[in-house]
């Protein structure tokens, strides 16, 4: 697993039936390292606290392979790394593997695995349709929040690498399944 897009975000606010929403799920690739902190990513925004950033939530990250689950469902986007809202697009990440509490090295960062993302009417309005919530809850492609144990730069190509493993634990996807039925 490596980091293959590092992304930030502005805050925007839009027009959504007749109110004005403000976010910062329009995250794009940077072209340098992003600097993982305790409570987020420097120079990325996090609008709604309550659901995003803060030291359970400080990096989202999302698996590379599943844009092409997502492409052929969605192929008139405008596709990017970055387009779910993460910091992060990492190759390889598989939530049915990763389990929470594990701890894995990236770049300079050490980050521990907290839990999965919840959808919100957010990604709806990145995917122009609030069908994505339904479809993004029935698969088990949430990604992965990590909390930041250790700061640090990350770049892209950095190797995510497991330093210790939560035997104990459930998946990324178990604890999603769990979350579903809320």
């Amino acid at each position: 697993m490596k980091a293959i897009s590092v992304n930030i975000g502005e805050k925007k606010s839009l027009n959504y039936k007749g109110r004005v929403i403000e976010t910062g799920i329009f995250k794009f690739p940077v072209n340098k390292p992003i600097f993982l902190d305790v409570e987020g990513v420097e120079n990325d925004v996090v609008v709604d606290r309550r659901y995003h950033g803060g030291s359970n939530q400080a990096v989202y990250a999302y698996s590379e392979n599943h844009y092409k689950y997502w492409k052929e469902l969605y192929p008139k986007l405008d596709w990017h790394y970055g387009i779910f809202g993460e910091n992060l697009t990492i190759s390889n990440l598989e939530e049915t593997k990763i389990q929470i509490g594990n701890i894995y090295k990236l770049g300079e960062a050490l980050l521990e695995v907290t839990k999965p993302r919840q959808p919100c009417m957010k990604l709806g309005i990145v995917f122009k349709t609030q069908n994505i919530l339904k479809q993004f809850w029935n698969s088990t492609k949430s990604g992965v929040y990590f909390k930041v144990l250790e700061k640090g730069n990350v770049f892209v190509g950095d190797e995510l690498i497991l330093i210790k493993k939560e035997n104990n634990s459930q998946t990324i996807a178990e604890v999603y399944k769990v979350e579903k039925k809320k």
